[in-house]
């Protein structure tokens, strides 16, 4: 007894300093004015807790964790509870393992490894080099990150960086559900034809990566390099004919992916400028090459943080399959964001994305508002509009409004 006494007044202060913890439970309710041809449906409701927390073993070793657990009245969260791992449910899973990683670090070297979120690049609202981020597309235009399952060493060396990455196991992007309004279904599909989900095929083996950074006097850039898969699917499509009549079978499949990509920023007198570019080749015969990048200017005016440029993309010949591409998808268009901080407890933003044509438009506006220490609301709309033929104007149905409400500790 007197052996835990005294490590409850020696010990557990030292254990307190090294541990650290936090996380939020946040109730959302989305509306959607318009019904979908293939979801009926006007009103989402979601429920997320989420708890993060870290400690520090050593000098150099830490320990981050992360959960989440969370619940809906759409069906877009897997009713079975099990936890995952892996990220590879077509549904978001009830319980699943947001991140759990191990950090060494040594003077100018630092290594990861575990289930950790890696962002590349410098550029806001489209990152073409950002290969190890997939995302949860469920909703196309409000999406979330996914940590993937990697061995990350990082060396900093005077005014270099270089950072390496191994991903040791293929983490997809969550794509819409085939039963609901972000799938949108082909004009003149014949009544009662059904489209079923016919899985994944999920590649073996890693995927690396290797990205140079480098700061000069008033400028940084950095070059990088792929190789692996792409986390965005090609679809594959069948017609299959069963006793209820035929039906659409679509399976999604993950193509071998090489990229050589780069960013720079330049801090100039009136503006930021940023730039970031990508080159991606496949192995694939439905897919075709293709280059991505974005220039835009980044400038601070009293409590405004504005954001504008332009992505673009170039292919060397039109791609044979169907794809899932929305970083593709906001390309050949005019990008924006502004955030306004009216005070430490009120907050607006603002992000656009107009395609140069004028087919699709995208606006989201957002107003936050903290009470206290702890409880936070926010309300938004998003507008989109366009034709049924562009990206984002295929999605004119599902402009909506959100209200959240969310506690934090």
């Amino acid at each position: 007894m007197r052996g835990w006494a005294l490590f409850l007044a020696l010990g557990a202060p030292l254990l307190a300093q090294d541990f650290t913890q936090r996380g939020f439970f946040e109730a959302r309710f989305t509306s959607f004015p318009h019904s979908a041809p293939n979801d009926s449906g006007h009103a989402v409701g979601e429920g997320l807790f989420r708890y993060e927390a870290s400690y520090r073993l050593s000098p150099g070793w830490k320990l981050n964790g992360g959960m989440d657990a969370r619940s809906d009245t759409h069906r877009q969260v897997d009713r079975t509870a099990h936890l995952s791992w892996w990220d590879r449910e077509r549904a978001r899973p009830a319980f699943a393992v947001r991140g759990a990683s191990a950090m060494w670090h040594r003077g100018t070297v630092t290594v990861g490894l575990g289930k950790q979120f890696i962002r590349w690049g410098k550029a806001d609202i489209l990152n073409p080099t950002d290969r190890f981020a997939p995302r949860d597309f469920l909703a196309v235009v409000d999406n979330d990150f996914l940590a993937v399952p990697a061995a990350r060493l990082t060396v900093e060396r005077g005014s270099d960086t270089v950072d390496l990455v191994m991903q040791a196991r293929f983490t997809p992007s969550r794509t819409p559900l085939l039963d609901q309004r972000w799938v949108v279904l082909p004009e003149g599909l014949p009544p009662g034809m059904r489209i079923i989900d016919g899985g994944a095929r999920y590649p073996g083996g890693p995927q690396s990566g290797m990205r140079w950074n480098h700061l000069g006097a008033g400028y940084e850039f950095s070059a990088s390099f792929y190789d692996g898969h792409n986390h965005l699917p090609v679809l594959d499509a069948d017609t299959v004919l069963t006793p209820a009549g035929p039906q659409v079978v679509v399976a999604r499949n993950f193509a071998q992916m090489r990229m050589y990509g780069g960013d720079a920023a330049i801090p100039l007198r009136p503006f930021t400028l940023k730039g970031e570019a990508a080159y991606f080749t496949s192995s694939n015969p439905l897919v075709n090459d293709y280059g991505l990048y974005v220039v835009q200017a980044e400038r601070d005016v009293g409590e405004w943080t504005l954001v504008g440029g332009y992505a673009g993309q170039w292919s060397s010949r039109t791609p044979r399959g169907l794809d899932f591409a929305p970083d593709r998808g906001l390309t050949k268009a005019f990008l924006g964001r502004a955030s306004y901080t009216i005070d430490t407890n009120r907050s607006l933003a603002f992000e656009a994305a107009v395609r140069q044509s004028g087919d699709g438009v995208w606006l989201k506006s957002e107003y936050s508002q903290a009470f206290g220490q702890h409880w936070r609301a926010t309300a938004g709309f998003t507008l989109i509009r366009g034709d049924r033929e562009d990206f984002l104007g295929q999605y004119r149905r599902n402009s909506h409004a959100i209200l959240a409400l969310r506690y934090s500790f």
